[in-house]
């Protein structure tokens, strides 16, 4: 066959698949046409299955919107609720927005390392491996929001820094959105450390459930702290309802009876 007959059989289409039979350099792929993206999307929605994650966050109920405006309005803000409201998600859904965005160069999460009945000197590694289960939920939130590649990239270069509430004393943290979690495990005078921390063009999230302390209630300084923040004009201080809880249906009744 001519350079020209050939040229204008790959041109038209016309291979007859079996004058290449036995010719090695010949590899013919299977193609299945049965599925498109499209269509695997359909059937999807057909049965119910919705894509969870959306990379700009919803509010699920009036106090998850509450919050999310309060975030957007004020640089101080005070979010208690029971477990399951989205408190922890919803601020670092706002931080990953701010860092995105540019409002804010970095993230800057803490967390008590309080021992929920267990003992912490147990676990094996150095005190960063010790502090690292403590931490996890951090990771976990950041994770549902970035990439873990990405969050590791993050992290490398100082734009996500997660530490524990220990670390936090003497500095002063400009131009970041700081997030303190689980903030019922602090006493009065640390969230009083942590509450002066806040810089210049900085965004601070407080969250935490005063009824579930594992400190003494006498100890705990979240009720307290927000019960004199609300009369100040520049602190929003939300109060998430069991009607806000958006895990298991279950939760919300477990959480009426216990």
């Amino acid at each position: 066959m001519s350079k020209r007959a050939l040229k204008r059989q790959l041109r038209e289409g016309a291979f007859d698949a079996g004058q290449f039979e036995g010719d090695d350099k010949i590899r013919r792929l299977p193609v299945d046409r049965g599925w498109s993206p499209l269509q695997h999307h359909n059937d999807d929605r057909e049965q119910g299955r919705e894509q969870a994650y959306l990379k700009t966050i919803k509010a699920k109920s009036p106090g998850q919107q509450a919050l999310i405006d309060a975030v957007d309005a004020k640089n101080l803000v005070l979010a208690l609720g029971p477990a399951g409201t989205g408190k922890t998600y919803l601020a670092i859904a706002k931080a990953v927005e701010a860092l995105e965005s540019g409002r804010v160069g970095r993230i800057v999460l803490s967390r008590p390392a309080v021992e929920a009945g267990e003992s912490i000197g147990f676990l094996p590694g150095d005190a960063e491996d010790k502090l690292a289960p403590y931490l996890r939920p951090l990771y976990d939130a950041l994770s549902d929001r970035l990439s873990m590649k990405r969050v590791r990239a993050l992290m490398a270069e100082g734009a996500i820094e997660i530490a524990p509430v220990g670390f936090m004393r003497g500095r002063t943290l400009n131009n970041a959105f700081v997030v303190i979690d689980e903030a019922q495990n602090c006493t009065y005078m640390q969230l009083k450390m942590l509450l002066t921390r806040l810089g210049w063009h900085s965004t601070m999230v407080v969250t935490g459930d005063p009824n579930q302390s594992d400190l003494l209630p006498e100890l705990s300084g979240l009720g307290p702290v927000a019960a004199k923040l609300e009369a100040v004009g520049n602190i929003a201080v939300v109060r998430l309802q069991d009607r806000d809880i958006v895990r298991h249906p279950l939760v919300a009744e477990m959480l009426g009876v216990l």
